[in-house]
Order: structure tokens, then C-alpha cells, then sequence
């Protein structure tokens, strides 16, 4: 018995998208072990002990592999490394002057600031699904940061946050775009030396006192610059296949997954910041539903514009 097929909904994360989802758990559940860090060391001085660790993690297991570096890779992870340097320094410059809600308020404009700067600068412009997906996460994110953070006069803190959106942004678009012409390890290698380099050097303008030996330190360091490494081989792999708007929603999760890890060591979150999470839990699957028709045989069309996933 036949009858006439109408439109279906149906949601399927790819094996690359499921990855990028695991690390982004890993990710949200570093938070607690970075708060003890900045105990015992600063913030741009550790950054570059942990981004040193991680590089010489994927350096270790990737050494046969570094003799074929070339030129277009060193510029590709050098770019990358530039991107996520400027992004953690930003901040945290901004964080010295502003409070962290306000900060997680600003930082979460790099959501739509990753569209925005496709349809701008490489003429990809996303797909309804994808756009819906988007407001959806920035809103939750927004809620997230709870309501002393939509308090904003544009001082210098504020300015520098900002400006460091736009460098987060930067970073998940040129991982898609180098993706696929590099090889991994090669670029992971590169990216992680610059950033750790270059946030050592964020050590003299910032002012930061250098820390005393520290087992915690040491470990920290080590612990963290071990995710890092896992983070960023990832990352680059993933974003192969993944578009830097899907990539984006799937990060936009990690304040969630610290927000688990931090209800499980005793914190408790608002309603709004639990109703925050939720909106970004959707945000990812709406993102991923596909519209397809029963009536044809030919897979329908992507809604985005962008290359179907495996």
C-alpha cells in the first residue's frame, strides 16, 4: 500500500562531529583543574608551560613525521598558533579589568562572528538550519553568563575581550581552511610552539610575576598541556570534514560540560544558566536535523550550502 511521502526530519552526528563533541568534553572539564593552577602560577605564564608541554606531547610521537615540514605548513600553523595566542592574551587582558561574567558575556559573540566572517571574507553564507542553530547557542550562551554580564560601556577590558572574539573566530575558520592540505601532526606541532612562544612573551607586557617552582604547577602543566594536544590533533582533524559553523555549535557546548564537572564538585547553577545549557544542547541538534523527502530515491540537497559529512 502506498501513500504520498511527505518531508522528514532526521539527525545524524558524523564521526568526526562525534569526536569534536568528546574533546569539547574534555575541554569543559579542564576548567576546575586550570582554576587551581592560576593559584600557584599566572595566566599567560602558564599558558605558554602548557602549550610547551602539549607541543612537545605531539612533537614525541610525531618525530619521523617533522622532517617533511614545509613551508606552506609553518605558515599555516603559525597563523593558527598567532590566532589562539591572540585570543587567550585578549582575554585575558580583558579579565584583569573586567569581571569573568562580563568576559563570558563578550566571548560568547565568537557564535556568530564565525558565519559572519565566512559570508564576509569567503562568501559562505549558512543555511537556515544552521542559522537557527546559531542564535540558539549565542542566546544560551548569553544566558549562561547570567545578567551582570549584558552590562557594557566599551572600556579598554571590554574592547580587548572583543577584539579577542574575533580571534577565536579566526582560529576555528583557518583550521577548516588549511585542513586537508596540511598534515596534521605537522601543523599541531607548529601552532603549539607559536602559541606557547608567544605567551611567554605576553609575560613582559602584561607584568606577570614568574612563579616559583610548583609540584601542582608542574603537574598542571603536564595534565592540561596533554588535553591541549589531544584538543588540537583533534581539532585539525576533524575540521576536515566538519564546517566551521557545525564546529562552532559543538564548542559553544563546552561552558556546559564545566558546568557538569562543576555541579558534580559541588556547584550549583541558576535556572537560567541550566536553562542556558539547554538552549545550547538544542542549538546543536537543530543544527544537524537534514530535511529529507521520502518520495525520491536522491539524497536531498545540503541546506547549507556546505559539503556533506561522513
Amino acid at each position: 500500500m502506498t501513500s504520498k511521502a511527505s518531508n522528514a526530519f532526521s539527525f545524524k552526528l558524523s564521526k568526526a562531529e562525534i569526536v569534536l563533541v568528546l574533546i569539547t568534553m574534555i575541554w569543559g572539564a579542564t576548567f576546575l583543574l586550570v582554576q587551581q593552577a592560576m593559584s600557584v602560577s599566572g595566566p599567560m605564564f602558564f599558558v605558554g608551560l602548557r602549550f610547551a608541554a602539549a607541543a612537545g606531547i605531539v612533537a614525541l610521537f610525531s618525530w619521523s613525521r617533522l622532517r617533511g615540514l614545509t613551508l606552506f605548513e609553518l605558515r599555516a600553523g603559525s597563523f593558527i598558533g598567532f590566532a589562539i595566542m591572540l585570543g587567550y592574551g585578549l582575554q585575558t587582558v580583558g579579565l584583569q579589568t573586567i569581571p569573568s561574567s562580563q568576559s563570558a558575556f563578550i566571548t560568547a559573540l565568537y557564535v556568530p562572528f564565525v558565519p559572519l566572517l565566512q559570508w564576509l571574507f569567503m562568501g559562505k553564507r549558512p543555511g537556515l538550519l544552521p542559522s537557527l542553530g546559531i542564535m540558539l547557542a549565542f542566546t544560551g550562551l548569553m544566558l549562561l553568563s547570567g545578567p551582570t554580564g549584558a552590562s557594557l560601556d566599551f572600556s579598554p577590558g571590554e574592547i580587548a575581550t572583543l577584539i579577542s572574539t574575533v580571534a577565536i573566530a579566526a582560529e576555528i575558520i583557518l583550521i577548516s581552511s588549511f585542513a586537508g592540505r596540511v598534515d596534521v601532526r605537522r601543523v599541531t606541532v607548529v601552532q603549539l610552539v607559536v602559541t606557547s612562544v608567544l605567551a611567554f612573551a605576553m609575560v613582559v607586557p602584561t607584568a606577570e610575576a614568574l612563579p616559583g617552582f610548583s609540584w601542582l604547577l608542574l603537574a598542571s602543566a603536564l595534565g592540561l598541556g596533554a588535553s591541549s594536544a589531544v584538543i588540537q590533533l583533534a581539532m585539525n582533524w576533524a575540521q576536515k570534514s566538519v564546517s566551521p559553523t557545525r564546529a562552532t555549535l559543538i564548542y559553544a557546548g563546552e561552558p556546559v560540560w564545566a558546568g557538569i564537572i562543576g555541579r558534580i564538585a559541588g556547584e550549583r547553577l541558576p535556572a537560567l544558566a541550566l536553562l542556558g545549557g539547554a538552549m545550547i544542547v538544542l542549538a546543536v541538534i537543530v543544527s544537524e536535523l537534514k530535511i529529507r523527502g521520502k518520495s525520491a530515491d536522491r539524497p536531498a540537497a545540503p541546506l547549507s550550502g556546505e559539503p556533506t559529512q561522513s
